[in-house]
């Protein structure tokens, strides 16, 4: 059982809060998604949980283990997917294979860090397959594969030490019509051993597999199931607005600059 529990989170950045006096406590396997719009406090959350982010005020523990504003700690439990890899150096070569390599070569504990053996290849090749991304693009330049095969590539660096737990930041962006529901199946699959937490601009995707729903913006704050909370009502108390009820579902109008 992998367990995420936050207690009384305050979180920002400088001396303005952006997420104030959240609690909860997440179980799993299981997935977890979390709605809200743009700038409700989404990456905060997960940046706070995450230990990249040191809150106002509150405490996070993983598998009963305080990783408070401590990334270290934390990624021993934790694989993330940020919402947008950018770099100033995205000319520089660097394959998926190698991505991924580098990734597990720096979860390594023991020395020498840079050498990897059978077990480490076998490994890698394990979760660039588990994450669908095809052979042929193993080895290619990953700044020359499609938004989508890079997505795939992410993943799979997440992945990549194992961990119990997995937070995926708006993990459909830059993935075309039918490779997110190719991603969706792979995410699913992931979610019967895994604890994943997911942010996501279209809940519709993930729906089937979602256990909980956690609603988010600013101050305002629900968790339940999906059955409970998807409803035009909460939705509107989230979205405002932006929130539409048609034919009996819930349509958000809820873009990305």
């Amino acid at each position: 059982m992998h367990k995420i529990v936050v207690e009384d989170l305050t979180a920002g950045y400088g001396d303005e809060p952006v997420i104030e006096n959240i609690s909860f406590e997440l179980r799993g396997p299981a997935l977890v998604q979390i709605l809200g719009p743009n700038g409700a406090g989404k990456t905060t959350l997960l940046k706070a949980i995450l230990g990249l982010l040191h809150p106002m005020s509150g405490r996070v523990f993983i598998n009963d283990e305080e990783v408070t504003g401590d990334p270290e700690k934390a990624g021993v439990y934790v694989g993330y997917l940020p919402q947008l890899f950018t770099t100033y150096f995205s000319k520089y070569p660097i394959t998926a294979w190698e991505l991924v390599e580098s990734s597990l070569l720096m979860h390594k504990k023991k020395w020498p860090r840079l050498f990897v053996g059978v077990d480490d290849r076998k490994r890698i090749e394990e979760v660039l397959s588990t994450v669908g991304l095809s052979r042929e693009a193993w080895k290619k330049n990953f700044w020359h594969l499609s938004g989508g095969q890079r997505q795939r590539v992410l993943l799979a660096r997440a992945l990549v030490h194992d961990p119990p737990i997995l937070v995926m930041d708006e993990p459909f962006s830059a993935v075309d019509p039918a490779g997110r529901i190719d991603l969706v199946q792979v995410i699913a699959k992931l979610s019967e051993t895994k604890l994943i937490l997911s942010t996501c601009h279209d809940p519709e995707l993930l729906l089937p597999y979602t256990d909980t729903i956690i609603l988010l913006n600013r101050k305002l704050f629900k968790i339940g199931k999906p059955q409970d909370l998807l409803k035009i009502e909460e939705m509107k108390k989230i979205y405002g607005e932006a929130a539409i009820l048609m034919q009996d579902h819930i349509h958000i109008c809820d873009f990305h600059a």
